[in-house]
C-alpha cells in the first residue's frame, strides 16, 4: 500500500471527517507522520479494540525498526513508564500503582474538586464572560493533580508550563521542550526525596510505600510515574472538559436537558469521551511479528498508531456516530483505552469532567459561545484533541 499524507491542518481542525474517509477506504493506512517518517494508522473499531489488547503489538521501543516514527524522545528516568512497557514489567508496576491509586482515594477527592470548581467559577461570575480553557478547564485538573502528588503551591505554575511545552510546542521557542524535560528531571527526584523524609497524605507518598511481596518501585520508576500522572492526568482532562462543553454548546437542547437533570451528567460523560475524546491516537506500538489487518500486512518493527477517534465514530459499532447523544447507552468507547493499558486514571478523569460540566451548567444556565464557531482554534497536534481557547458568556 502506498504511503499517503492526510493534510495535517485537516487532521487538527476536522479530524473526524479525515478519519471517516480513511476508515471507508480501508482498515489500515501507511501515512507520513509529522516527523516525515512512515507510520501505520488503523481506523476501524473492531481492529482498534482487538489490537489494543494484542500482545504482538509492543510498546517497548526496542522493537522499533530504524527509520520509523517513534514519537517524542525522553531520557530514561522519564521514559520508564507504563506507556513504554510490556509485561512482565508493565504488570509489576501497574500492580504497585493500583495499590496506591484506589477507587476510594478518587472518591475522597470529590468534595475538594467540587469546592475548587465553584471557586474558579466564583472568580469569573460577576464578569459575565470567560475563556473556559484558561480560567476553568486548565486550572481545575492541574490543581487536582498537584494535590494528588503532594506538590507545593509555589511549583504549580511550573507544572503547567512544563506540560504545555511538551504537548503543544511553540515553534518560536524550539528549546522550550528540552528545558521542560530538564526541569522535571531536577524537580521530581527532589520531590520524591522530600516525600521519603516526610510522608504526606498524597499519592506519591503512597507509591513510595507501595509493596507487593517485598517488591517496590525504584527511583526511576517513581520519577517516570510522577511524570506520567502529571502529563496524562492533567492534559487529557483539560481537553475532555473543553470538548464536552463545546459539544453541549453545539447541541443546546441536550445542554438544556442536562442543566435541568444534573443526575444525567455522569452518564453523559461517556458520550462526551466517545464523541470527541482527548486522544485521537493511542500511544505508538511496534509489532513483534507481522500483523494482518483486513488483508493488509503490517511488517514487524514498523510503527502502528491506533486511531481511537476513528474507532469511536465507526458506524459499524455506533449508530449515527457523528451525532452527540447524551442518552446513548451502548457503551464500549475506546477513548480511555482497552486491555492491560486501559487508563489507570480514568475514574479521576470521569469525576473531574462530571463535576466540571454539572457545576458549569448549574452556575451559568444561560451559557453560550462568545465567538463564531469557525473561529475556534485547536491545538496543532495529530495525536491530541484540544481547544486553545473557549470564549463563553453568561
Amino acid at each position: 500500500m502506498a504511503t499517503v499524507s492526510p493534510d495535517l491542518s485537516a487532521l487538527v481542525s476536522d479530524p473526524h471527517t479525515t478519519y471517516a474517509r480513511l476508515r471507508e477506504a480501508g482498515p489500515a493506512h501507511r501515512i507520513t507522520g509529522p516527523d516525515g517518517m512512515p507510520v501505520w494508522v488503523v481506523t476501524r473499531y473492531a481492529d482498534v479494540r482487538r489490537l489494543l489488547a494484542d500482545p504482538r503489538l509492543s510498546l517497548d521501543k526496542a522493537h522499533r525498526l530504524p527509520g520509523n516514527y517513534r514519537g517524542f524522545s525522553l531520557p530514561p528516568a522519564l521514559d520508564a513508564n507504563l506507556l513504554n512497557m510490556d509485561p512482565p514489567d508493565h504488570t509489576r508496576i501497574r500492580r504497585l500503582v493500583t495499590k496506591a491509586f484506589t477507587p476510594g482515594r478518587v472518591d475522597r477527592m470529590r468534595p475538594g474538586i467540587q469546592l475548587l470548581a465553584d471557586r474558579l467559577l466564583d472568580a469569573v461570575a460577576d464578569r459575565g464572560h470567560a475563556d473556559l480553557i484558561a480560567e476553568f478547564a486548565t486550572p481545575l485538573p492541574i490543581t487536582v493533580i498537584c494535590d494528588l502528588l503532594g506538590v507545593e503551591q509555589d511549583a504549580r505554575r511550573d507544572f503547567r508550563a512544563w506540560t504545555d511545552a511538551l504537548i503543544a510546542p511553540d515553534p518560536r521557542n524550539p528549546g522550550a521542550a528540552k528545558r521542560a524535560v530538564a526541569a522535571m528531571l531536577t524537580y521530581f527526584p527532589q520531590l520524591i526525596a522530600d516525600k521519603r523524609r516526610t510522608r504526606g497524605n498524597d499519592l506519591l507518598s503512597d507509591l513510595i510505600d507501595a509493596r507487593d511481596d517485598g517488591d517496590r518501585l525504584t527511583e526511576d520508576e517513581l520519577t517516570s510515574l510522577a511524570f506520567l500522572i502529571l502529563f496524562a492526568g492533567y492534559e487529557n482532562t483539560v481537553q475532555l472538559i473543553g470538548t464536552a462543553v463545546l459539544a453541549l454548546l453545539d447541541h443546546p437542547e441536550q445542554l438544556a436537558e442536562l442543566r435541568d437533570n444534573p443526575d444525567k451528567v455522569e452518564g453523559a460523560v461517556e458520550e462526551f469521551a466517545r464523541f470527541d475524546g482527548p486522544a485521537l491516537l493511542a500511544i505508538r506500538r511496534f509489532p513483534v511479528d507481522d500483523v494482518e489487518i483486513g488483508g493488509v500486512t503490517i511488517p514487524a518493527g514498523e510503527t502502528v498508531m491506533l486511531s481511537l477517534a476513528s474507532a469511536n465514530r465507526d458506524p459499524d459499532r455506533f449508530p449515527d456516530p457523528d451525532r452527540l447523544d447524551v442518552h446513548r447507552r451502548d457503551g464500549g468507547h475506546l477513548a480511555l483505552g482497552h486491555g492491560i493499558h486501559y487508563c489507570v486514571g480514568a475514574p479521576l478523569a470521569r469525576l473531574e469532567t462530571q463535576i466540571a460540566v454539572s457545576t458549569l451548567l448549574r452556575r451559568f444556565p444561560d451559557l453560550e459561545l462568545a465567538a463564531p464557531r469557525d473561529d475556534l482554534r485547536w491545538r496543532p497536534s495529530m495525536r491530541a484533541r484540544g481547544l486553545i481557547a473557549l470564549p463563553v458568556r453568561f
